[in-house]
């Protein structure tokens, strides 16, 4: 790919994405240039980690790009748009990885002709096993969508969905990630309870993680029946379902998904 791509924003997420398309050398490290807001110390970090141009000089970054990929924090988003709407081109690609940024904020901040792209990637791009959601603005063009859908499959799976779907999805996908790791730390901190050393927990778990999610991936049968499969009449796998069952795990995880969510919206209501 011959483009210049400017990440504002060096987080958590921006820093997957940097990792997953500087690894698979989708771009060369020479055409990515990194700022934030004001913490130098983050950007020399990156910088040392993977080679890429990182300065504050937001401006000439602009002039340089021809992608430019919002990954700043949400609370931040709206006077970065405030500020780059006097510099922006129809040039310019706009994609956006912030949770809640919707592109009716975007275009009407940015204006008439910008080609926007919304985008709901999680932290697993760090080695490439992201799921991303991507949403496309009125002014893009297949081609440009393509070119999006490429760039996020360096970093694992896209889908490309309508954006009224986006609130859903960052709940289940962009914020996925982080109730699985909850849940493994509940069941090593209960093993340890029971006499297992941290190091042999974590290490199965892992795996059981791993080995679950390849089931799911490779297999034919639904995640119901999967379930089925291993759970004997009057065995340990039954006992254990039982006693999630017994406290309502299927509410609890649909109010997780549900607040997740909601707070999605009540971000997108902010930004408009």
């Amino acid at each position: 790919m011959e483009k210049t791509i400017a990440f504002f924003g060096a987080g958590n997420l921006a820093e997957a994405i940097i990792a997953g398309i500087t690894r698979t050398n989708v771009v060369t490290k020479e055409q990515v240039l990194v700022t934030n807001r004001s913490d130098q110390a983050r950007l020399d970090l990156i910088a040392e980690k993977y080679g890429v141009t990182c300065d504050l000089d937001k401006e000439e970054m602009i002039e340089k790009a021809d992608i430019i990929i919002l990954a700043m924090k949400p609370k931040d988003a709206k006077d970065y748009l405030d500020w780059l709407k006097s510099y922006i081109q129809p040039r310019h690609m706009v994609i956006s990885v912030i949770a809640g940024l919707s592109i009716e904020q975007m275009e009407k901040t940015l204006g008439e002709g910008i080609p926007v792209i919304r985008t709901m990637p999680n932290t697993s791009a760090l080695i490439g096993q992201s799921a991303t959601a991507i949403s496309k603005g009125t002014n893009v063009e297949l081609g440009q969508l393509y070119f999006a859908e490429e760039l996020f499959q360096t970093v694992g799976t896209t889908k490309i969905v309508d954006e009224e779907q986006m609130h859903t999805i960052t709940a289940i996908a962009g914020s996925g990630p982080a109730f699985f790791y909850y849940m493994v730390e509940a069941m090593e901190k209960a093993a340890i309870e029971a006499g297992l050393d941290r190091d042999t927990a974590l290490e199965l778990l892992t795996q059981t993680v791993i080995g679950a999610g390849k089931m799911l991936e490779t297999s034919s049968a639904d995640p119901e029946q999967l379930r089925v499969n291993i759970t004997s009449p009057a065995g340990t796998t039954e006992a254990g379902l039982n006693q999630l069952m017994a406290n309502e795990f299927d509410k609890i995880i649909k109010a997780c998904v549900d607040g997740a969510r909601n707070r999605s919206i009540e971000i997108t209501n902010a930004q408009n």
